[in-house]
C-alpha cells in the first residue's frame, strides 16, 4: 500500500516549511517553565539530539515572552510560542524571534488586536497555527450542535480561519485536538475536505507513557495511512523525548520516514530455544543511535525467520542453543547462543 499525503498548500516561514511538499515533521513541547531559559535550553537541546524538527513552549507572561530571545540564539530548530488570549505576548514573541505562533485569533481581544497580531506576523513572515481543542469550545457553537462532535470542532476552526482570511492572512496550520480518539479522526477527516491548509495533528492529553502510545499510535496512524497530517505532536505524560522517539516510531512504521535501524522481532513461543527477549532488548539497545536504513530481524526459530523476514537486511533464526545468522533470507552461518549478540552487531556496523 502507498500512502497517498492530501494535498495542501506551502506554509513557508522564517524557518518553517510545512505542508505536503515536505516531510512530516515531528514535534514536541517543552514541560519546563519558559521563564528559566537555562533549564528550557537544556531540554529543547535534548530533544534536538533525538530528532524533533519543531519545538513549542508555552508563553504565559511577559516575562516568559522575553526569554524567547535566549531560548532562540540557543538552539537550532523552529521555536514555536503557544500563546492565550492576550495579544501582547504574540507581538512580543514574534519581535524575540519566534518561528510560528499558536493561538485562536478569536481569544486574544477585539478585531483591531487581531489585526496588529496578524500585520506583525506578515510583516516577520511568521505562520500561525490555529489550535482548537475539543475542551475549549465556544460555549454558543456547543449548544448550536447540542454536543461536542467533529461538527463542532471544525466550525470553532473555520471561524478561526475566516478571521485570518478576512485579513488576506493565508499562512496558516489547523489542528483540530482531542483526548477522544474517534471524535478527534472523523473531526480531521472533516476539515480535510473543507480546507487546503497543512493540518497538525495528534491525540491531545492522550495519557501516561503506555497508555498514550496506545492512543496516539492508533489515532495518528489512522489519519497519517489515510494521508492526512503534515505535521505531528505525540502528547504524553512524561518526559517530552518521549513524545518524539514515539512520532519517530509510528512514522517509521508506516514507512512514511526512516530514522535508522527498523527492528523486526517475533514475540518467542515454545519453539524458541534461545533467550530471545533478551538479546533482541540488548540489540535494539545497543543499536538505537545507529542513524543508517538498515531492517533487523531476530527471531525465535526457523518457523519464523529467515522465511517471514525475508526482507530484511540481516537478522538470526534461533535453534537448539544457536542460531542461524541470515541476509536478505540467505542463510549465511550458524552462531554458538553465546556468540549471538557479538557477531549479529559485528555484522551490522561492517554494514
Amino acid at each position: 500500500m502507498t500512502i497517498i499525503r492530501r494535498k495542501t498548500k506551502a506554509v513557508i516561514g522564517r524557518n518553517i516549511k510545512i505542508g505536503s511538499d515536505f516531510p512530516i515533521s515531528i514535534q514536541s513541547m517543552t514541560n519546563t517553565d519558559t521563564r528559566n531559559s537555562g533549564e528550557t535550553i537544556e531540554q529543547i537541546k535534548k530533544l534536538e539530539e533525538i530528532g524533533c524538527d519543531i519545538v513549542r513552549v508555552a508563553v504565559p507572561d511577559r516575562e516568559a515572552a522575553e526569554a524567547l530571545k535566549l531560548i532562540k540564539k540557543n538552539i537550532n530548530i523552529p521555536l514555536v510560542a503557544d500563546i492565550h488570549f492576550d495579544y501582547r505576548l504574540a507581538l512580543l514573541a514574534i519581535e524575540n524571534g519566534v518561528d510560528k505562533l499558536r493561538l485562536n485569533p478569536g481569544n486574544i481581544g477585539g478585531e483591531d488586536r487581531v489585526i496588529e497580531v496578524v500585520k506583525k506576523a506578515k510583516d516577520y513572515n511568521i505562520p500561525i497555527r490555529i489550535g482548537v481543542n475539543a475542551g475549549s469550545i465556544e460555549k454558543e457553537i456547543l449548544q448550536k450542535h447540542g454536543k461536542l462532535c467533529p461538527e463542532a470542532l471544525v466550525e470553532s476552526a473555520m471561524k478561526h480561519i475566516d478571521i485570518l482570511e478576512a485579513l488576506n492572512f493565508e499562512n496558516i496550520v489547523v489542528s483540530l485536538k482531542a483526548s477522544d480518539i474517534i471524535l478527534c479522526y472523523d473531526s480531521y477527516k472533516l476539515i480535510a475536505k473543507k480546507i487546503k491548509y497543512p493540518l497538525h495533528i495528534g491525540i491531545t492529553e492522550a495519557g501516561t507513557i503506555k497508555t498514550g502510545t496506545i492512543k496516539s499510535s492508533i489515532g495518528v496512524g489512522a489519519l497519517l495511512l489515510d494521508g492526512i497530517g503534515d505535521t505531528i505532536r505525540i502528547s504524553l505524560t512524561g518526559d517530552p523525548l518521549e513524545e518524539v522517539s514515539v512520532a519517530r516510531e509510528i512514522l517509521q512504521a508506516l514507512n512514511i520516514r526512516r530514522f535508522g535501524i527498523k527492528f523486526i522481532s517475533c514475540p518467542t513461543c515454545g519453539r524458541c530455544q534461545i533467550k530471545l527477549i533478551e538479546i533482541a532488548n540488548r540489540v535494539e539497545q545497543k543499536l538505537k543511535n545507529i542513524d543508517k536504513p538498515i531492517t533487523v530481524a531476530i527471531m525465535g526459530c526457523s518457523v519464523n525467520g529467515p522465511g517471514e523476514a525475508r526482507e530484511a537486511d540481516i537478522g538470526i533464526a534461533g535453534g537448539k542453543n544457536e542460531a542461524l545468522l541470515f541476509k536478505k533470507g540467505e542463510i549465511i552461518r550458524k552462531i554458538d547462543e553465546n556468540m549471538i549478540e557479538d557477531v549479529l552487531i559485528e555484522e551490522i556496523m561492517k554494514m
